[in-house]
């Protein structure tokens, strides 16, 4: 006879309900603790429990998982695919419905990769939190300069170049002569916008206090530059010990370099038996469109949610692979070009290709054949 457990994780509380085929519920409200958790192992292994099925609730559910992984069969649910009919909506009620929907086979698994890609995957979380960090602190750095009156970011291609930030560091140092501050931009800047335009801009009132909270502000984006570094070569020691394989065929791939290699493998695993076809992963990864149709009439196309975080690297490879002259990805990118698409929707589908290409390899274990693949798009 088989039984089964439904759980409803909160921050300070886990409702749990024990089901099985004749219909015999167990109904207990436990901590989230370490004990309390231990403590419903045992309750749960009394009544010979054997699946488990929780919602992705936040970070919630992730402890849970840590701890009940080894002794149970666990499931995961997208809280979307489980909602409850109106007026039935309780804590206990929900803990029936998960246990409900698990003895019938009603529950769709989310993707939850092993512990080793877990662990590389906060790694590349933590580089974008740190990149969307990093523009905050340039855009602050930016906003002092010009409350001062120091208007170079007109004339610089962006707040990150070295010329702005020489200027940044000497006004740090004291630094007031203007003609001093324009010797450290670069002579093709000074050049385009004319010498007395850029002068003009550097003749700004800088008081102490701006100069306390710039040095601040660049001390914070050398601590960030710091951790990303130490982030991005984590990432690449934990792929070249135990995703090797996997990581040198991506690396084959025009366009896919060190990082962008460990955040995909941090996303989707090297294990392509999870996702039955290239055409799943690209689903899953939000970059397939969507189907919403009604009377005949298609409303939309527009790509799915997906996962963000390996559409955002699987993008920006698109860009740089759609640069490289002779690639595969090249030749996409100006084939779709010449039919008048608009240049996002383009990088789109060449990020797409790119994901189908990146699931066979992972698939056959091979390498990147370049002219396989354009004898391939010739003969299409």
């Amino acid at each position: 006879m088989r039984t089964v457990s439904g759980l409803d994780v909160h921050k300070d509380s886990i409702f749990m309900c024990i089901l099985d085929e004749q219909g015999k519920k167990t109904e207990e409200k436990f901590g989230v603790t370490t004990r309390e958790i231990k403590r419903m192992a045992v309750v749960m292994h009394s009544r010979f429990v054997s699946d488990v099925c929780m919602e992705s609730t936040g970070i919630y559910w992730i402890p849970l998982w840590r701890l009940l992984e080894s002794d149970f069969k666990l499931h995961l649910v997208n809280p979307q695919f489980l909602k409850q009919l109106p007026g039935r909506k309780s804590d206990v009620k929900d803990a029936q419905w998960i246990a409900t929907a698990l003895l019938k086979e009603l529950v769709r698994d989310s993707f939850v990769p092993d512990g080793n890609i877990q662990r590389l995957r906060q790694y590349g979380r933590r580089i974008n939190e740190i990149n969307k960090d990093t523009v905050r602190c340039e855009q602050r750095i930016d906003m002092l300069l010009q409350r001062c009156n120091v208007r170079l970011s007109n004339y610089v291609s962006r707040t990150r170049s070295r010329s702005y930030r020489k200027v940044v560091d000497s006004l740090i140092r004291g630094e007031t002569s203007v003609d001093e501050l324009i010797r450290l931009i670069h002579g093709r800047t000074v050049n385009r916008h004319g010498k007395s335009a850029v002068h003009d801009a550097l003749e700004g009132c800088i008081v102490e206090s701006d100069r306390d909270l710039l040095g601040q502000y660049t001390q914070m984006l050398d601590m960030y530059q710091s951790q990303k570094q130490q982030c991005h070569e984590a990432m690449v020691q934990m792929c070249m010990n135990l995703y090797r394989e996997a990581f040198l065929f991506l690396l084959g791939i025009p366009g896919v370099k060190e990082l962008s290699a460990a955040i995909i493998i941090s996303e989707i695993g090297d294990n392509m038996e999870l996702f039955a076809t290239a055409a799943a992963l690209v689903s899953w990864a939000g970059l397939r469109p969507r189907n919403d149709e009604s009377a005949g009439k298609i409303k939309s196309r527009q790509i799915t949610h997906g996962n963000k975080y390996l559409r955002k690297a699987l993008i920006e490879c698109a860009w740089s692979a759609a640069r490289t002259r002779g690639s595969v990805f090249y030749c996409r990118f100006w084939h779709l070009k010449g039919m008048k698409k608009h240049h996002n929707a383009i990088i789109v589908a060449v990020a797409r290709e790119m994901l189908a290409v990146i699931w066979k390899l992972l698939s056959r274990h091979e390498n990147f054949d370049e002219t396989y693949h354009l004898k391939k798009k010739t003969a299409s």
